[in-house]
């Protein structure tokens, strides 16, 4: 069994968008309040409450312009927020909905046809370390069912390296 983790936005793409950058659209980010759940952050993984301030803007959770770089709405905190980091636990944001898209991709950030499934919330660790397993797949991304808005990325655990024994 492949061992997973759930990625959040980096920080780096977060920081770049609180100090005024622009997006994937070469726009700036709108400014809403949050009315309530349905707003999830991309950057904390946690739901933007009622009454916060969170940006808005198109994102390309891939390192470069290519047929397959899918772009897409999704949410920030407007004030800065601090990283996911409990990798290892599915994020508050994937417990909002009934079902999301889980799909694998390739080295070259290519969709690995076949793949994309809508998965119930439950299945989605099961499901990710099933793609992950596969020698074509090097990530995967949690996906809105209804909207196709990126969640958030699956990654392989990286064994960490064995010690050297002098023999």
């Amino acid at each position: 069994m492949t061992a997973i983790r759930f990625v959040a936005m980096p920080t780096t793409d977060a920081e770049h968008l609180w100090n005024g950058g622009r997006d994937g659209y070469d726009r700036l980010p709108e400014t809403i309040v949050s009315d309530g759940p349905g707003h999830p952050c991309r950057h904390c993984l946690q739901n933007i409450d009622a009454g916060e301030e969170l940006l808005v803007f198109a994102y390309r959770p891939f390192p470069k312009l290519q047929p397959y770089a899918e772009t897409g709405p999704i949410f920030l905190h407007k004030q800065r927020c601090a990283r996911y980091t409990a990798e290892e636990i599915m994020p508050p944001v994937l417990t909002t909905s009934r079902d999301f898209i889980v799909r694998g991709y390739s080295e070259n950030d290519r969709i690995v046809y076949g793949t994309g499934a809508v998965t119930e919330i439950s299945d989605i660790p099961a499901y990710g370390e099933e793609l992950l397993a596969r020698p074509d797949i090097a990530y995967v991304h949690v996906r809105s069912a209804r909207n196709n808005c990126f969640q958030c990325r699956i990654d392989k655990v990286k064994a960490p390296a064995l010690a050297e024994t002098g023999a």
